[in-house]
């Protein structure tokens, strides 16, 4: 199924501010804009300077998101169930604990940096993204 012009447009513009988002967090305040570690940072009692600018950034992903949906984005994703919801959220958290960082923080910073662990993190991330796709729709769960 081939991707609409619009859809590749918005992937792109999406990922062109991810990145600069990433690269500022990381020019301007020597921070690596992981959202696992951010969000951990958030919400600990101690360093209150950088547990501010964490939380702002946590806050700062649902109020864009919903920004985005107020003036008119499209709404492109679709889930089986709150609950694959759920228990999907409860594997990204332990994947990222286990892998000491999340997709963000390995994916966009760690890769391009040309970091080996993220290297090697990204690529797991990839093959079972793509292995659980395959699943959920050899099951018929995803069509």
């Amino acid at each position: 199924m081939a991707a609409s012009f619009s859809s590749i447009a918005h992937g792109l513009a999406g990922g062109v501010m991810i990145g600069c988002a990433a690269a500022a967090m990381l020019l301007l305040l020597g921070r690596i804009a992981g959202v696992s570690g951010l969000a951990a940072q958030a919400f600990r009692i101690s360093g209150q300077d950088s547990r501010l600018t964490a939380l702002a950034f946590v806050i700062g992903l649902p109020a864009g998101a919903a920004l985005a949906r107020f003036a008119g984005a499209p709404v492109e994703a679709s889930f089986p169930s709150i609950s694959y919801l759920v228990i999907g959220g409860l594997f990204v958290g332990f994947g990222a604990r286990l892998g000491s960082g999340c997709t963000s923080g390995h994916g966009v910073c760690g890769v391009s940096r040309l970091s080996r662990r993220s290297l090697v993190a990204t690529a797991a991330f990839m093959a079972t993204g793509m292995l659980t796709v395959a699943a959920m729709r050899a099951s018929g769960v995803l069509s």
